[in-house]
């Protein structure tokens, strides 16, 4: 069956960059996007498509609202869901204080399951249907979590976190467990409908270098496999790895030394790095997930946007929950803004919603299936509303052109904004 969903519909075709260019993207005020087996096969002007459909399509009316692609995270916790809002420290201590004792909690596989199927739910709410996932230690986090998302039909990347040092015992993997369960849940779940599986070192602190060796000769060894971690986040942090890998250059080095750099693997926050570690990460074309909420949150500084996209790296938007304070990508465009503007920098609404979307796809190398409207991507898409919040309705209505209403959206906006939201097509919130 063909649906052709009638809005205002907008997607990206490359980044906008800082003075928006208008030919990286397409607006369709009064538009329509036309979805068949769930993918894409046209988007355009209503009057164009409407005259060209069969009989038979199913009209989805929601004029009045903006279709976009659906919001993709780039990094985020899905067993942390307890911890956000907690009050008051930064990184090092917030980790001891509050998120490993909540992470305790995945060793009963029905808290995982029950906690996995919340934290999808709130995504679809917040018009997210992509994310790269961290869950916990326990293997059956990463199950319950799989199994959730496979459910929902939604394109995933997660992975069971990796810590064999410098963590609570009840949280403490070793090597050769951590690669026999890593290597299952590869088999069981990586390809899978629309999962993928991510290598996932907690950050380097927490793994040995025969479990960062480990992961790195998994990386490298077996096809498609995507990675994550944390880097450069907080000035403590990187004492601390300069103290426990003292013969590599910089914090980056160390992951480098053991291979798990690529053009599959993003490191979360990289917000006090130099010029050689931008370099490296652009050459072995190693993305960023931006985390502004979190970075505030906790108190970890001010990520500088401009030199990373100025040295080439993708970068892609993330909420960074539980140290991030909404799973709503509207709120954490928000807080991006924000963060630039103390660094002297400038976020447009183009380039904001660009890095929600297609930038997060590119940043997660998963814009072949999903990013944009272009003819045979998968149709997961969000539907919002301009009149959803009353202050927002108002700044909407009194706005001078579409850019001023895009700003207001994603300055006023939250997961109220949120009409609906669609995976491959079919409706999921």
């Amino acid at each position: 069956m063909q649906r052709l969903f009638l809005g205002t519909v907008l997607h990206f075709l490359s980044d906008p960059g800082a003075e928006p260019a208008p030919g990286s993207w397409q607006l369709f005020e009064d538009g329509a996007l036309l979805v068949e087996n769930g993918k894409v096969m046209r988007v355009g002007d209503a009057a164009t498509l409407r005259a060209d459909q069969a009989p038979s399509t199913e009209i989805v009316d929601h004029r009045g609202k903006l279709i976009l692609p659906g919001f993709v995270d780039t990094h985020v916790h899905s067993a942390q869901l307890d911890v956000i809002a907690s009050y008051g420290t930064q990184l090092l201590d917030w980790l001891t204080r509050y998120t490993f004792p909540s992470e305790r909690r995945f060793e009963d596989a029905d808290h995982g399951a029950r906690m996995a199927n919340m934290f999808l739910d709130r995504l679809l709410a917040s018009g997210t249907t992509t994310a790269s996932v961290y869950p916990t230690v326990h293997k059956q986090s990463a199950e319950t979590f799989f199994a959730a998302a496979d459910a929902r039909n939604m394109r995933m990347l997660a992975g069971k976190i990796l810590m064999d040092r410098n963590c609570p015992g009840y949280l403490r993997d070793d090597v050769i467990s951590a690669e026999v369960d890593c290597r299952d849940l590869i088999q069981r779940w990586h390809g899978k409908g629309r999962l993928g599986y991510s290598l996932t070192p907690r950050f380097a602190p927490t793994s040995t270098p025969a479990q960062l060796a480990m992961a790195g000769r998994l990386f490298n060894e077996v096809p498609g496999l995507h990675l994550q971690s944390h880097l450069a986040e907080n000035v403590h942090e990187i004492k601390w790895v300069h103290e426990l890998f003292p013969d590599r250059r910089s914090y980056l080095d160390v992951y480098d030394h053991f291979g798990l750099l690529g053009g599959r693997a993003i490191y979360g926050h990289c917000i006090h790095t130099d010029a050689a570690d931008r370099a490296r990460m652009a050459e072995t074309r190693t993305a960023i997930a931006f985390c502004p909420s979190s970075n505030l949150f906790i108190g970890s500084g001010l990520f500088d946007f401009e030199q990373a996209k100025a040295a080439g790296i993708r970068v892609g938007l993330a909420s960074d929950v539980g140290g991030g304070t909404s799973l709503s990508m509207l709120q954490v465009m928000a807080d991006a803004y924000k963060v630039l503007q103390l660094k002297g920098q400038h976020l447009n609404p183009w380039r904001a919603f660009y890095l929600a979307t297609l930038g997060g796809a590119e940043a997660l190398s998963l814009d072949a299936h999903i990013g944009n409207f272009m003819p045979g991507k998968e149709a997961d898409f969000t539907v919002l509303d301009f009149a959803a919040i009353p202050i927002l309705k108002h700044r909407a209505d009194i706005a001078r052109d579409f850019a001023e209403r895009l700003f207001a959206l994603m300055i006023l906006g939250d997961d109220r904004a949120v009409a609906a939201t669609y995976v491959l097509g079919e409706r999921a919130f």
